[in-house]
This record gives C-alpha cells, structure tokens and sequence, in this order.
C-alpha cells in the first residue's frame, strides 16, 4: 500500500523505516522544512532516531497534496498537543486524497475539548475511516526489527481492517485488531501517566513491592475509568492497555517513567526543565487533560488524582504516597 506518515519524530521515523522493510510505498512528511532537507541529504533522523538508516525507497515530502497522491493509508505521528494543528493543515488534502484509512500513532487527548484523537481525526477527514495503532513500541526496537506487537483499532468495515493490518503486519512486527478503540485510545492515554507513577516508585526507593502494588491497582483504575468513558474492560488487560503499561513503566528508554524518577529527586527543577524539553513527555499533558474529563464524569480515580497533585498542584510525591497509603479500607476490586 501507499504509505503516507506525517510526523519524523521518533516514532513516526521507526514506523516509516518498518513499513519500508515491508515492501510498502512510505513517505514521511516531517514538519518542518530543515527537517525534511536534513532528511533527504543524510537519510538518517538524527535529532529524534539516530544510528537507523532510512531506505533510499522512503520519499521526504513538505507539503500534503504532492504527498497524498494515491495515498491508500495516512498516519499521523505527531505529539498529542500538536495534533489540532496537523488536522487544520492537511485535512481538506486528506479529505481529497481519496485514502482508505487514517491511522493515529498518537497518544493523548485534546486539552481543550477532551476528544480522543480518533475523534479529532474523524472531524477533520469526513467519510475517510480512522483507527489507531497503539501498545507497547519503543521506537529503537521497532526500526531495529525487533519483535513487537501492537494492536488496531477502529470501527472501520471488517475487510478493510483485515486489509490494513496484513500492511502493517510482518515477520518483525504483529498487529492484533481490535473494534474497542475508545478502550485502545483511553489505555494509550493514561498508560503514560501511570508509567510516570512508576517512575516516581524508582525515584524514591520505595522497592518493587511498592512498584508492583502501583502498577496493579492503576491497571485496575485504568479498566473502571475506560469502562465508564465506554469502553470494553477486557480491553485494558491486552497490548492497549497492560502491554503497554509494562513497557512504559519499566523501559529505560520511557520518558514518561524517566520524568517520575526525577521528579522524585526534584521536583520543582524537573518541572521548570519540562518546556524546554525537545521530545514531548505525553504523560504531564494527559494527567491533566484524565483529570479534567475524571472530574466532569464525576469519576473516582485516587491515583490519577494523586499525580495529577504532584504535577500541577505541587503536592510532595512521598506525601502523595502516604495519602494513597492511608485511604479508607476495602476489599480488592
């Protein structure tokens, strides 16, 4: 298939180089013009993925028409908050491209509206079917050829679902379909804001009990908020929502368990670094977007509430976990 990927930062690059090795036609469209130049001359992405060379197959595009000529499969690779401005530029172009789907590779919600980015998309893209490719995918491995599994997911007619995850499906990589993709989304989402509580478990020396009891019961939130923003439960127990949880909080290469870690030993610095970051760090931006949609649903969520304080309230991590600690009784549900 015609591969078109908008976004060459970490990911979309992996995803570019994967879908090359599968004999797909791929372009990848970074976002800015120097990018792209660098790109074409060096055919390596050496501000976001260094030391993988992209095939000479792969075409650097800039502007979205030229790019969507007989696009059959459009990803969008771009960090959450920078998604309503990639839709405003290239959707009419999308729109007219004739494409058989739109596929996210982002994870996040819209910190204005609270959609999920599928919802964002179908907005923008009209009749032209929209899906998500989401689990646990550290970029590195996947451009290295390195085993992996994801799962898709989307509402879209059965066959062209089928048609789509043999395209992005090979020997190094193995796509599961899935029809839940408010569950898959909602998982990718707040993964990354229990990865950061992870992090936070490390940062204190709180022990692998304590790492193990956190990740536990933030799956089991994770399952109870999905299910109540219409979802499946099951969903969160595959490689939407568990999968990718224990990669993220456990990963060396996770961003999101890095930020826990130093936040832990300074809190206060760690923040003020945060907008000076190059690569964007999902799980700050998503505890507050979860948050907000939590507390508009009148929605229990005591550890999504407890680093959502740490972050933008200035609640000291091990205080927060001591409140966790010594919330009422009950049983395990």
């Amino acid at each position: 298939m015609n591969c078109v990927i908008f976004g060459a930062g970490g990911w979309g690059t992996a995803m570019a180089i994967h879908l090359a090795r599968q004999g797909q036609t791929v372009t990848l469209v970074p976002r800015r013009a120097e990018q792209a130049l660098a790109l074409a001359t060096t055919r390596e992405n050496k501000e976001y993925l260094p030391g993988h060379r992209l095939d000479d197959s792969i075409q650097i595009g800039l502007e979205p028409l030229p790019a969507l000529m007989d696009a059959d499969l459009v990803f969008l690779a771009c960090p959450s908050k920078g998604l309503p401005e990639l839709l405003k530029n290239i959707g009419p172009a999308v729109r007219a491209s004739g494409a058989k789907m739109a596929i996210s590779l982002c994870k996040g919600l819209d910190l204005s509206t609270l959609r999920r980015p599928s919802e964002l998309m179908a907005e923008a893209f009209g009749s032209i079917p929209v899906g998500t490719l989401s689990g646990p995918s550290n970029a590195d491995e996947v451009a290295r050829g390195m085993p992996t599994a994801l799962v898709l997911a989307s509402v879209a007619d059965g066959e062209l679902l089928k048609d789509v995850q043999a395209a992005v499906s090979g020997p190094t990589l193995r796509a599961y379909t899935s029809t839940d993709l408010i569950g898959v989304e909602i998982g990718g989402t707040l993964k990354n804001v229990y990865a950061l509580g992870a992090g936070l478990c490390d940062g204190l020396g709180l022990g692998s009990n304590a790492k193990a009891a956190m990740l536990t019961r933030s799956l089991q939130e994770m399952a109870r908020l999905g299910e109540a923003l219409g979802a499946r439960p099951e969903t969160f127990l595959g490689l939407g929502g568990v999968g990718d949880l224990m990669a993220t909080a456990h990963g060396s290469w996770s961003r999101n368990r890095s930020l826990g870690e130093q936040l832990a030993k300074d809190p206060q610095g760690t923040l003020s670094a945060l907008a000076s970051r190059k690569e964007a760090v999902e799980g700050h931006r998503a505890a507050e977007a979860l948050s907000k949609l939590a507390s508009s649903r009148g929605l229990e969520a005591p550890i999504l509430s407890c680093l959502h304080a740490i972050l933008y309230k200035g609640l000291d991590p091990r205080a927060g976990v001591v409140a966790l600690m010594t919330r009422d009784l009950r049983p395990e549900a």
